[in-house]
Order: structure tokens, then sequence, then C-alpha cells
């Protein structure tokens, strides 16, 4: 089984959409089976609270099913996890900053965006300040780096995808 972690800062926007997709093309696929997903953020301002209203709607516009309460990366993620994910460089600093801080390490943390071919910019944008186009914007993103991911775990895990 591969176990795959979507982080942004507090778990209500771009992370819980992103584990929303990827579980929706997993199942798509029939693979359902060989795959963890989750997803949590570096911050605790929102544990227990459901996705952000217009991450939601989002992923009612494309028939995604989401369904997540926001909860803190915590030193478990580190070994349970075989992908930590994070949506921006500041995401990931703070990964590796807890990671250093219980003395552990992670050998696949990425950027989402490093999957994507030719992206000018490797951050998914927050779009906690704006406006519903930021959300799908944010989808688009997400949907093509997770294409993409998956892809890479076709050739990483054979035996799995």
């Amino acid at each position: 089984m591969i176990k795959v972690l979507f982080v942004c800062l507090g778990n209500i926007c771009r992370s819980p959409l992103a584990e929303a997709i990827f579980n929706q093309k997993v199942k798509a696929f029939g693979l359902s089976q060989n795959f963890k997903c989750d997803s949590c953020g570096t911050s605790d301002y929102h544990i227990g609270e459901l996705p952000d209203e217009r991450t939601i709607a989002c992923a009612k516009r494309h028939q995604i099913p989401i369904h997540h309460r926001a909860r803190q990366l915590n030193r478990v993620d580190a070994r349970e996890f075989d992908y930590i994910l994070a949506m921006d460089h500041s995401n990931k600093k703070n990964i590796e900053i807890d990671l250093q801080k219980y003395r552990l390490s992670h050998d696949h943390i990425y950027l989402i965006r490093e999957f994507q071919p030719n992206s000018d910019n490797l951050d998914v944008p927050d779009p906690y300040y704006g406006g519903e186009e930021g959300f799908e914007n944010v989808y688009k993103i997400l949907d093509e780096s997770i294409d993409h991911f998956l892809e890479y775990l076709k050739v990483e895990h054979q035996e799995y995808v």
C-alpha cells in the first residue's frame, strides 16, 4: 500500500481538495485498495473544522466527494506516510522544521507542483483570502499535478499502480 499525505497551512482549502482529487482518481482507476491518502496542516488554526465552504463548492462542481476534518501535522505522519506533498515552499519548510524538532527525517517530501511539467511557479497559491476563481485555479493546478504524480507512482511502484 502506498500512503500519501497532502499538506498546506490550515488544512481547509488546498490540501483537503488535493486529498479528494487524489482519492477520486485512484477510485476511477480501481486502485483505492492500493492507496491510503490523508491531508493535514502545519498550523493549528482550524483543527476539527470542515473544509472551507468554497473548497466544498469547488469539489462539488467537479463531482468530487470531499469528507475531511482539519488536523495538524504530527510526528506519526513521518512514519506513516510514504510521500508528503506540500502545497508551497513555506509549508515544506514548516514540515522539515517539525520533523527536525522530533528528530525525524523523511526521504520523500515534495512540493506537489514538482510533478507538474512546465510549471513556472512551484507554489500552489493559497485561495483563502480570494474568491471562487482562486479555488477553481487551485483545482486546475492540483488536478494536473496529481495526474503527473500518479504517473510518477506508476514508474516507482509498478506493483501497485
